[in-house]
């Protein structure tokens, strides 16, 4: 009998798949790591499941083999079973990353007693279930962003994982990097003075052609540039600057019509661009935009903080490098001076010993994926739970709220 999962419209997909929610994150993974018996038998095992193995799912795998060999993690992670739309394509899966057990009935990494944590790689429309699921077997889950297609959905999921008492985690990774914690870290102490202006940008180009088809990423409810990748913008700022209180949103379709895949058209209802002026609790003003047709921009995920002392500049395409103006500088001595990441930026230290040799995307799934296993072992709070991801959601609906009524809207608490 066909599992829900593959009678699901959406299976021709490869699965690719604030202020006081976010600061947790950098009290976790940056942290000097305990030293503790190397011994993996005396470590308890952590056996994980996980639904989807295209884009996201190979980069969680990347993130689960890496975590153990970087950081002296509490637990010892077993690669238990993998679920995929057919057996071929799960064994196949099984085989090339890993692990023990292979399924093509997503339902049955939920059930089995042996597997504690669920990760979830899925397409966005089956997050819920499938977290819904898992929460009520007991088991501790790990779901891909965005954490579901309303915030309706995600407070369910987050509601219900409190309520069960299980260990929680939505893939922000981007946060995860040393420069975003040095560029806190000197926004908290002062470096840029009182914060006046900040511009945060996440733009890329997968869905530039005109002639690409409609996608998963187009369902009206959940989908759109906004949730898709804005989110990751969103996320950036609150971790800088704290929570977003208003928002006037601005969000556009820009390629009414795609090919369906079936030899038809089908009406595109979600923004290609979603943007927002936005106003924080601290008193700062600025701009969010997330952009999937930004011809030749691959990975744009850029923010610049203006203070009365300084400056910050940030692109995620080069992130291992953060730019700093300082006002102090002497006149005709004054510009932005790059600030190259190195172990003097934890947890950088751990991958690499010499500084300028930098990370890579792979790298901020470790630290994430030890961040969780750290809360999972009860050595951390969550650093980005279910009710970090609604926040995140309720932001995304906040600003396209905003956009249709073309007014201001606070944002709900």
């Amino acid at each position: 009998m066909a599992s829900a999962w593959q009678s699901h419209p959406l299976k021709t997909h490869s699965l690719i798949s604030m202020a006081a929610l976010t600061p947790t994150l950098w009290s976790i993974a940056p942290r000097p790591w305990p030293e503790r018996d190397n011994t993996m038998a005396q470590k308890p095992k952590l056996r994980i499941g996980l639904i989807g193995t295209g884009f996201m799912g190979k980069a969680h795998v990347f993130g689960f083999a890496s975590a153990p060999k970087v950081f002296d993690l509490p637990m010892q992670l077993e690669l238990h079973t993998v679920a995929d739309v057919t057996e071929a394509a799960a064994h196949r899966a099984a085989a090339d990353f890993g692990f023990a057990h292979a399924t093509a009935d997503w339902r049955r990494v939920i059930e089995d007693p042996e597997i504690d944590v669920v990760d979830i790689t899925a397409p966005n429309a089956l997050h819920k279930e499938m977290a819904l699921a898992a929460i009520a077997a007991g088991k501790h889950v790990y779901c891909e962003k965005p954490l579901a297609p309303l915030a309706a959905d995600a407070r369910e999921m987050a509601e219900a994982a409190e309520a069960k008492g299980v260990k929680t985690q939505v893939g922000f990774n981007y946060l995860c990097n040393p420069m975003l914690k040095l560029a806190k870290e000197m926004i908290a102490a002062g470096e840029l003075g009182e914060i006046r202006g900040y511009r945060g940008l996440h733009a890329e180009d997968y869905m530039a052609d005109a002639a690409g088809p409609f996608t998963f990423r187009h369902d009206p409810a959940g989908g759109g540039a906004l949730a898709d990748i804005g989110s990751h913008a969103l996320a950036t700022a609150e971790m800088l600057l704290g929570p977003i209180t208003e928002v006037m949103g601005d969000c556009v379709t820009m390629i009414a019509e795609r090919p369906d895949g079936k030899g038809g058209i089908r009406a595109v209802e979600v923004d290609d661009v979603g943007r927002a002026f936005v106003r924080f609790a601290n008193g700062a003003q600025g701009s969010i935009e997330g952009n999937w047709i930004a011809t030749g921009r691959k990975m744009q995920h850029d923010f610049e903080v203006y203070g009365t002392k300084g400056a910050l500049a940030f692109s995620q395409e080069r992130f291992n490098e953060l730019h700093f103006y300082a006002t102090a500088d002497a006149p005709g001595r004054r510009g932005f001076r790059r600030i190259e990441a190195a172990p003097d930026h934890p947890p950088y230290g751990r991958f690499c010993v010499a500084p300028g040799h930098q990370l890579g995307f792979n790298d901020l799934k470790a630290i994430e994926v030890a961040g969780y296993v750290a809360a999972i072992a009860g050595e951390a709070p969550e650093p980005f739970n279910f009710r970090a991801g609604l926040r995140i959601q309720t932001l995304v609906e906040t600003i396209q709220r905003s956009s249709r009524e073309r007014s201001w809207l606070g944002v709900p608490a």
